[in-house]
């Protein structure tokens, strides 16, 4: 059904708000399930070295979505997984090695450059004919019983029956749908940037546990002017974040191949690098009168495990079945127990997410003996025990808890 007028206002069944990886998803996923949808806002590239990976039921939802096969060529394939224990803790232990073809897979999941996501996102977004893009940017909600209503800061009104607030950690929608939400500071920052190599990363992601927090070196696809590339995720204080982002390219790649410990040889800086605090904050509910929210808007946290898109994207996922089911029953797809069910479905999977990330990003800063060992014991446990190890891939890329 297409976004049709009535009135001065313009009617659609579902308004996006936000054109971030999780907007656009949402915004395909619910045209493809047949209703009528406005995405609203420009699309959010997210450059400075960022990039995500995409976990097994991500990548499901987006074969659903037909857009995986575009995507797949620009991304790489994360095949295993190290964890190297590098906080100088008085027993630390070994090293731990994951591999997916231990429980059947051909990867866990696959690295993409956030940019490049962005772009096979948005050109699928122009696809659908009940799907309506728009880049100006909402001046004003009103959430009622009856219908939701829009106006654009270029003066275009919409009504709906269901808003998606995927608008950011910032979200108006949220706000504007008096929301609270719970935020947590921490005393760090990541710093993002792609790398070329001169040692082959052999699809292996490698993730290095130091007092300041996770450095984590993802594969990432060639390109004509680099065979060997990945992208650095590197949490450490604020200050070595502010004086690191100073240093001249030659200067920051010899400091990232000695925390490397030139595993991948030496190092070069590929374009612009991205400095962000790091920041825990969860919503008090996920729903409001003809809202929901999803991704960055409901949660955010600190980028370890890759975690932050997966999570998103099983909200938009929630979200269309939500409002599927209250179609199939001839309910409304905005009301509260459509609205419910979502929130519901969702609840314990955020929480046991968000529970996992700050643990073990806390655990680092902690500088507690017994916690040190309890870490060394729980990563030791999974390096010995192979039912415990591959029963923590399986939730790790398909987490059946909240799913």
């Amino acid at each position: 059904m297409a976004v049709s007028l009535s009135g001065d206002s313009e009617d659609c069944d579902v308004f996006v708000v936000g054109a971030g990886l999780a907007g656009l998803a949402a915004a395909i996923g619910f045209a493809r399930a047949g209703f009528s949808v406005a995405s609203c806002g420009a699309t959010d590239r997210l450059g400075e070295g960022r990039t995500v990976t995409l976990l097994g039921r991500s990548i499901d939802f987006l074969e659903g979505l037909d857009v995986w096969r575009e995507i797949e060529p620009l991304a790489a394939p994360l095949r295993s997984l190290r964890i190297i224990d590098d906080t100088g803790a008085l027993f630390p232990p070994r090293p731990v090695e994951f591999h997916a073809d231990e429980i059947g897979l051909d990867a866990f999941g696959w690295n993409i450059e956030n940019a490049a996501l962005a772009d096979a996102l948005a050109k699928a977004a122009a696809a659908p004919p009940n799907l309506r893009r728009i880049e100006s940017k909402v001046a004003s909600f009103d959430f009622a019983p009856e219908g939701a209503r829009v106006r654009l800061a270029d003066g275009r009104r919409f009504s709906a029956r269901l808003v998606v607030g995927a608008d950011g950690r910032g979200s108006p929608a949220r706000k504007a749908a008096g929301i609270d939400v719970r935020t947590h500071l921490y005393p760090q920052s990541a710093l993002t940037v792609f790398l070329a190599h001169t040692r082959p990363h052999e699809d292996y992601s490698t993730e290095f546990h130091t007092r300041q927090g996770p450095f984590t070196l993802v594969p990432l696809p060639a390109t004509p002017s680099a065979r060997l590339r990945s992208s650095l995720v590197w949490v450490m204080s604020h200050a070595e974040a502010a004086r690191r982002a100073a240093l001249d390219d030659e200067a920051l790649a010899g400091e990232i191949e000695a925390q490397a410990r030139s595993l991948l040889g030496a190092m070069r800086i590929e374009g612009a690098r991205g400095v962000f605090p790091m920041v825990r904050q969860i919503v008090t509910r996920l729903v409001a009168t003809r809202l929901a929210l999803v991704g960055d808007a409901a949660h955010a946290f600190p980028p370890i495990g890759a975690q932050g898109l997966n999570l998103g994207l099983r909200d938009v996922k929630g979200l269309i079945e939500a409002a599927r089911e209250a179609a199939a029953e001839g309910d409304d797809i905005g009301g509260a127990a459509a609205l419910e069910r979502f929130s519901r479905s969702r609840g314990l999977d955020i929480a046991t997410r968000t529970g996992a990330v700050d643990g073990l990003n806390r655990s680092l800063l902690a500088h507690f003996g017994p916690l040190d060992a309890a870490r060394g014991l729980g990563l030791a446990a999974l390096g010995a025990i192979g039912p415990l190890r591959r029963l923590v891939m399986r939730e790790g890329v398909a987490p059946t808890l909240g799913r």
